[in-house]
């Protein structure tokens, strides 16, 4: 097992050997004329600033809670909780740096390469993104993977027998479960204050920026007179980079220690062989695809495999996912080929969790196509947005929404089914692995999604440091076409967090000696599971927090432009006062919905039990699958469909008109949807689940 280990620690080197060569790489690029340099500066100053006194807030909940884990649940559990947080922290910083140099940079490598013609500048500028982009990606896989082959290295083998409790309270627990699951918790707490406050932040300034530049004034986008807009600039990389890059390290996490876990409860009794092939799967399946990301991303960045830039990003995801199920068969046929005991639940042989993997890595893929067609300009669903936005905002919105409740159903029947088919191959743990098999190849699903933040921070730099307009049809193409990937990004969080939660929800019941039955029958099972309505109140905690600060921001741009010489652009307005607006306003109301997720299962379960706690889990989990994907699919296709009518998409609904104004107002109300609360809801599930396993000991049934 230690050769293994030790292989898949080889690979993580790999990794980041691979993601320093990619950082130093866009580092050492042109960024361009003076103006744009300064412009970047600004934006990187602001990101990292904003992330320092973050971290500052983060550094004081993580030592407090780690403090608790130790005295009262494993003595041990503090530390791999701080080391959780580490992980988190250190994906936002590396991820958030490479993007505020790739920024710049991808709008210079439009500005040299225009000359050559749109479709080589469009590539030429897409391998930069996408350069800067990998960095982001790789490092939460060899990150995430990191911390678990740490705990597994200083604290020895996994062993189902073991006991421990806290430094306090004596309630016996097993070590190894509350070791990974406080792990995972400490990337999920990171994780939740980056989306909820980055959230905050950045669509706070995207908001008033549109408010006031598009709607009240009639600027373009990202017109330098508008104070947000460089506010709105380092958002997209407060969120959009340094928050997704924590999210999916979490998503990633979580099914990695599902895995484990299920493995524990399932196999703990059976023998030694079995048991460390069940632990061991998951843990190559991760390595295997780790390798497979390196390949994808690299071969996407250098070799040019289509004349459409849409379709050489996807081919970096069907390449990694192609030898991540091969390598996952060369894994399962090691660990379980060789193995005398095929368990019953196995009801294919050996082959059975490879074909689990399989389920969850196809419906990866699926999910990323269905996301597609719903939010990309391409298919006829946005386009159809776009068309009605001609009688109105409310015609816009109205059929954004119909859109969205639609294409909830595809991908929900699609996990559905993937979930039931796992289970019948392979049981709980088939669960598990299908929930790892849809994030193997994360690294990939990552740099392709932090490309679409690191193109529209191009296109703005074009914009605000006026360089010649046409640069912006190569920006704002891949701009779109960014979209459209982090959608597919959000589709796989979601995707990947209904697995997990479900898996964790069946390893919470494992907790328990007296068998948890959730009979929906039961009048706690179900009062737990309305009760799991509180996501609602979550959601619209957030929503309202960012309304209001971008209603401060929009009315100090307001008071801004009214000066002499600012619409004249003879006066340089305050941004700093805008980014101060927007930093304060998210980090002071980051602290109270970030740990709802804390909370409820702690007071739920001290006072109603474990059968209210675990119906609480069913409850959100189902609600929190269905608004997600809502959310992010109509916030998407808002975004894109004012995009297609910016490109000229409708013959007589030029930028300014009627039609582009009621789209403006239809993307408005989607961004705090896609980039607020439908990316804090997999982050709240995974918390909730996780939090209940860590304390299921101190319970009652």
């Amino acid at each position: 097992m230690n050769i293994l280990l030790c292989a898949i620690l080889a690979v993580v080197v790999l990794a980041l050997v691979y993601i320093m060569s990619s950082y130093t790489k866009v580092k050492g690029m042109n960024e361009g004329n003076e103006e744009m340099k300064n412009l970047a500066s600004i934006i990187r100053a602001g990101a990292n600033t904003f992330i320092k006194i973050e971290f500052k807030t983060i550094a004081i909940v993580v030592i407090v809670l780690a403090i608790i884990f130790s005295l009262f649940v494993e003595k041990t559990s503090g530390l791999t909780f701080i080391l959780g947080a580490m992980m988190s922290s250190f994906v936002c910083i590396m991820g958030m740096r490479s993007a505020t140099y790739a920024n710049v940079r991808t709008s210079n490598r439009a500005r040299e390469t225009y000359s050559l013609g749109k479709e080589k500048s469009i590539f030429e500028t897409m391998k930069v993104a996408l350069t800067g982009g990998g960095v982001s990606g790789l490092s939460v896989q060899a990150l995430g993977t990191f911390g678990i082959l740490f705990i597994l290295f200083v604290f020895g083998e996994i062993n189902p027998n073991s006991e421990s409790h806290g430094l306090v309270l004596k309630t016996v627990c097993n070590p190894t479960i509350v070791r990974i699951t406080t792990y995972s918790l400490g990337c999920s707490i990171v994780a939740m204050f980056n989306r909820v406050a980055g959230g905050n932040f950045t669509k706070a300034a995207d908001i008033s920026s549109d408010i006031v530049g598009k709607n009240r004034y009639g600027l373009p986008e990202d017109d330098p007179r508008i104070p947000s807009t460089i506010a709105d600039f380092i958002g997209d990389n407060v969120n959009d980079i340094a928050g997704n890059c924590s999210d999916l390290l979490e998503s990633y996490v979580a099914t990695i220690v599902a895995s484990i876990m299920m493995s524990v409860i399932v196999f703990g009794k059976s023998s030694v062989e079995l048991f460390k092939a069940a632990i061991m799967f998951p843990l190559l399946l991760a390595g295997v695809g780790l390798l497979s990301c390196i390949i994808g991303v690299a071969i996407s960045s250098h070799i040019k495999m289509s004349n459409s830039a849409s379709k050489q990003l996807n081919m970096a995801t069907y390449i990694s996912a192609g030898i991540t199920v091969i390598g996952s068969f060369v894994a399962c046929a090691k660990v379980f080929g060789k193995t005398e005991s095929i368990p019953e639940v196995f009801k294919l042989g050996w082959v059975s969790p490879w074909i689990s993997a399989i389920l969850g890595i196809l419906s990866g893929v699926l999910i990323g196509i269905i996301t597609e067609i719903f939010t990309s300009s391409k298919y006829h669903f946005v386009q159809d947005i776009a068309k009605i936005s001609k009688e109105g905002t409310a015609f816009n919105v109205t059929m954004g929404d119909g859109l969205g409740f639609i294409s909830c159903f595809p991908p929900m029947a699609l996990i559905g089914i993937a979930i039931m088919i796992s289970s019948k191959l392979c049981g709980n743990y088939g669960i598990a692995i299908s929930a790892l098999g849809m994030l193997s190849f994360v690294g990939t699903t990552v740099s392709i999604d932090a490309f679409g933040p690191i193109a529209d921070n191009a296109g703005g730099i074009v914009e605000a440091c006026h360089l010649p307009e046409e640069l912006r049809e190569v920006t704002d193409e891949l701009d779109s076409i960014g979209n459209t990937t982090a959608a597919i990004g959000k589709g796989f969080a979601i995707g990947s967090a209904a697995f997990a939660t479900i898996s964790m929800i069946i390893s919470f019941i494992g907790n328990f000696s007296t068998n948890v039955d959730l009979n929906i029958a039961d009048g706690k099972v179900m009062g737990g599971a309305i009760f799991g309505g509180i996501i609602a109140l979550f959601s619209g905690w957030l929503t309202r927090n960012t309304i209001e600060s971008a209603q401060a921001m929009a009315d100090e741009s307001i008071e801004q432009i009214k000066e002499p010489g600012i619409l004249e652009g003879t006066k340089r307005p305050d941004y700093e006062t805008c980014i101060n607006i927007a930093t304060n306003r998210a980090l002071k109301k980051m602290l109270a919905p970030s740990i709802i997720a804390i909370i409820v299962p702690v007071v739920c379960g001290f006072i109603f039990g474990a059968q209210f706690v675990g119906g609480t889990l069913v409850g959100a989990t189902i609600i929190a699958i269905m608004l997600a994907i809502f959310m992010g699919n109509s916030g998407g296709a808002f975004d894109n469909a004012k995009k297609f009518i910016e490109a000229g998409g409708i013959p007589d609904c030029p930028k300014g008109s009627p039609a582009h104004k009621s789209s403006v107002d239809g993307d408005t109300i989607g961004d705090t949807r896609k980039d607020v609360v439908g990316v804090a809801l997999d982050i709240f599930i995974k918390m909730m689940s996780t939090v209940a396993n860590t304390l299921a000991p101190l319970f009652r049934i």
